[in-house]
């Protein structure tokens, strides 16, 4: 996903085996970006080319004018099962395809319309009801449309609007009365019945506000940081020889403080599993959700009715207004280049837009400044300890002025010293060009120099849409060494300093009360400013995102003085000390000496009580390598660690069977007594805090919600909460998250002492992680107020 695909991949590893050893010496002791760029670009030949081409053709990113009838008909059918979020989505699909002013775009955004209407998304329903009457949508279905406006209207509270909307129908009618007698009848029943409903509505006096749940919040970060743009008062930068770069607190910060707030330089979705497409309709035309069917490819908001870019099938926005933005600053060469892109990976699609982002012109400026300032051209983009010095977009006379006050002492910051999220700020981001492997470093600089022969192309046919949407293209530079230059440094930056955007997706059928959670990755952005932040696998700081925007919150108290950390995944309560050692050398090229790896390095290797086996005999903790010894000396019971592994595997199995019987949702009763058996087994040789308890647990909460049994539902709940909290710690993210799902169980089972309790005890931790506006912590806060509302003096929990 993050490199290119494997076929690509594979094809230039067996190139680079074939290459002379002296070709592969001179690539490989290249000290300069340039000069591996360069020789390696010198070896890219028509037949590379050719192959590439046919990889990316396998990907269906133009428009299919055949595919709008398809999409329809299996929405159709999603939509007579119910099923209206898959429906809505094979109805984009459709869209996405469909010629402007045709009758099958129409149909599809009429039918779409249906969809969110049954999802209660009735702004959205609104929207597409007037793109289908835009595209022209037929007079004959007119009326059962008209319904479906009237019913929205009315849904909002918009009254009047309703009324109107009844009358210019019923004109309509009566001006051309096509519709035959038994037809016009229903929709005369249909009409009657919403005047009833208007009517009703108003004279019901206004008792709750139109909106039950705010909008996010706008966050301030209080007075501006005059040194770090995003950042509040409390922190500040600072160098050192040996930690580089990092975020220091001024003054004591307590837990759920915001530190930094920044929007992404640039972001590009995810595109999810796109596997090449075969021959035949049923895989030509693929029917499964992706995350560029859910999101928007500009502003990653979650949406269903997607807006569809004018020259492609691929990317997709929530609005008009996201869609000609993107056309304008980057999606215009973009365009023509989807299949070669998604070939490529999401790391060459980021760095080709960090460039459109800027403007050419600025990374021409910076990138032909360094040469200059190091004094030999042939050497451009050379690594060192000092690799970037100040840049400014100015104009000649303002640079000499500049250049009198000094050089700033940190990299990437401006003549004034300022650190801000700008292309100078990225730039100054170190790739560690010798530290990545010969091989990569080709793939990549080849991939680099693939993109860069056919962005002349795409320029041209960027100028000419261009024109059509009155839009201006990002400007291209003939030097397209220069622009290879660029992104090649990019491409390799990525590596340390890509940030996944993630979001939190739950889970469970859409009649679910109580919902699961899980953070999945929905894009790779740049964030000049995080980036700042050094690793801890223990972090002080929690990171959350709304969209391209990426929220730092200190996750305990910080001390004046103490670093901020964060984590760039390797967390200790999900690794081991090696695993984590192992991965961040090999990803970000340093050895972790933080608290939590120093504390467990020096201490005897334990295995932590979330992954240990426990005795059959005694219920003791095992311990020991291949064979396993129970820790009680009394106890002589030893087995192998292979024999324990193996069943965990099929105890794994027999959990997720059962988890596919809770959603069946018919299956529940059966899904119990498997999960009950799952339980007993797993008590006669895991840990107590095993995570795989914790799983059992958790399904066996889920299915007794299901059943309405809240209390029992409950109960097992408080036991996931427990295996949780010895993972993760009592005030984790994670524990949060879980006291969440008790506080919805409790308040379903209006157990109001005790749901009070999990729900202080859950907006406590989500604050601090998550922030007010998340929709956990909305969600929480509306349960109390519920609950407060009954009037009965109950208090939280000490």
């Amino acid at each position: 996903m993050d490199l290119p695909v494997d076929k690509w991949i594979s094809y230039l590893l067996d190139k680079w085996a074939l290459l002379p050893k002296s070709v592969q010496d001179t690539i490989s002791t290249a000290k300069t970006l340039n000069d591996i760029f360069l020789r390696s670009s010198s070896l890219l030949q028509p037949e590379d080319e050719v192959f590439l081409k046919r990889l990316s053709s396998a990907y269906l990113v133009e428009k299919d004018y055949d595919a709008p009838l398809f999409y329809r008909e299996k929405g159709n059918k999603k939509f007579q099962e119910k099923d209206y979020t898959g429906a809505a989505v094979l109805y984009s699909k459709g869209v996405s395809h469909s010629r402007p002013n045709t009758e099958d775009i129409s149909l599809c955004y009429a039918n779409r319309s249906a969809a969110l209407f049954h999802l209660g998304q009735y702004e959205a329903c609104l929207k597409d009801i007037v793109r289908a009457d835009v595209h022209g949508y037929p007079e004959r279905l007119q009326p059962k449309m008209m319904l479906r406006k009237i019913e929205c209207l009315v849904n909002l509270g918009r009254l009047q609007e309703a009324r109107q909307t009844i009358t210019d129908l019923e004109s309509s009618l009566a001006a051309k009365p096509t519709l035959v007698p038994s037809s016009h009848q229903i929709l005369q029943r249909n009409l009657h019945h919403l005047k009833m409903k208007i009517q009703e509505k108003e004279s019901l006096p206004e008792t709750f506000p139109a909106a039950l749940t705010r909008a996010f919040e706008d966050m301030a970060l209080g007075e501006e940081n005059k040194e770090i743009s995003g950042a509040s008062l409390s922190v500040s930068l600072h160098m050192d020889p040996l930690k580089g770069r990092h975020l220091v607190a001024t003054k004591d910060i307590l837990p759920g403080e915001l530190l930094v707030k920044e929007d992404a330089f640039v972001s590009v979705l995810n595109p999810g599993e796109m596997p090449p497409l075969h021959h035949g309709l049923e895989t030509k035309w693929d029917t499964r959700v992706t995350n560029g069917d859910l999101y928007c490819h500009r502003c990653l908001k979650h949406t269903l009715a997607t807006v569809p870019c004018g020259g492609c099938s691929y990317a997709r926005y929530c609005s008009q207004e996201c869609m000609q933005e993107a056309w304008e600053c980057y999606h215009s060469t973009e365009c023509p280049l989807g299949g070669l892109l998604l070939v490529l990976g999401v790391f060459c699609h980021v760095a080709l837009r960090m460039t459109l982002l800027t403007r050419f012109e600025d990374v021409d400026r910076v990138v032909r400044m360094l040469c200059d300032e190091t004094g030999h051209r042939d050497t451009c983009l050379p690594e060192n300890k000092n690799p970037v010095k100040t840049f400014r977009y100015t104009d000649q006379r303002e640079s000499e002025e500049n250049s009198k006050i000094g050089e700033p002492p940190v990299p990437g910051c401006n003549v004034n010293g300022k650190y801000e999220s700008n292309y100078n700020a990225v730039f100054s981001l170190l790739p560690h060009t010798e530290k990545h492997s010969p091989e990569h470093r080709f793939i990549c600089a080849i991939s680099v120099s693939a993109l860069c022969r056919p962005l002349k192309t795409a320029s041209m046919q960027a100028q000419t849409m261009s024109s059509k949407w009155k839009a201006v293209s990002p400007g291209l530079c003939a030097d397209l060494t220069t622009w290879g230059l660029a992104m090649l440094r990019h491409m390799l930056q990525l590596q340390c300093n890509a940030q996944a955007i993630t979001s939190i997706q739950h889970t469970g059928s859409e009649e679910s009360i109580v919902t699961n959670s899980r953070q999945v990755r929905l894009a790779t952005g740049i964030f000049p400013v995080v980036s700042l932040l050094n690793h801890s696998c223990s972090p002080n700081t929690s990171v959350s995102f709304t969209g391209t925007v990426a929220t730092i919150r200190a996750a305990q108290h910080i001390r004046k003085g103490q670093e901020i950390v964060h984590c760039y995944g390797p967390h200790q309560s999900r690794m081991g000390v090696a695993e984590r050692q192992q991965k961040l050398r090999s990803q970000y090229f340093f050895d972790c000496s933080c608290p939590a790896c120093h504390t467990e390095t020096l201490r005897a290797a334990v295995e932590p009580r979330w992954e240990a086996f426990c005795c059959n005999a005694c219920s003791a903790l095992m311990q020991g390598n291949d064979v396993l010894s129970c820790s009680n000396e009394s106890c002589r019971e030893s087995v192998s660690r292979a024999h324990l592994a193996s069943r965990l595997q099929d105890l794994q199995q027999q959990v997720c069977e059962a988890q596919k019987l809770l959603r069946n949702g018919k299956l529940v009763e059966q899904a119990v007594q498997q999960l009950l058996g799952c339980r007993e087994a797993a008590e006669s040789f895991l840990s107590a805090e095993h995570t795989m308890v914790g799983e059992i647990e958790d399904g066996l909460a889920q299915a007794h919600a299901a059943l309405g049994d809240w209390r029992k539902s409950a109960a097992h709940i408080q036991k996931s909460v427990h295996v949780v909290e010895a993972r993760h710690g009592p005030s984790s993210v994670e524990i949060g998250h879980e006291l969440f799902k008790l506080a919805q169980v409790l308040f379903n089972g209006l157990a109001v002492p005790e749901a009070l309790s999990a729900i202080w005890k859950a907006e406590k931790i989500l604050l601090v992680h998550c922030g007010p506006e998340s929709p956990e912590v909305q969600e929480l806060r509306e349960m109390k107020s519920c609950l407060l509302d009954l009037s009965i003096p109950v208090g939280p929990s000490v």
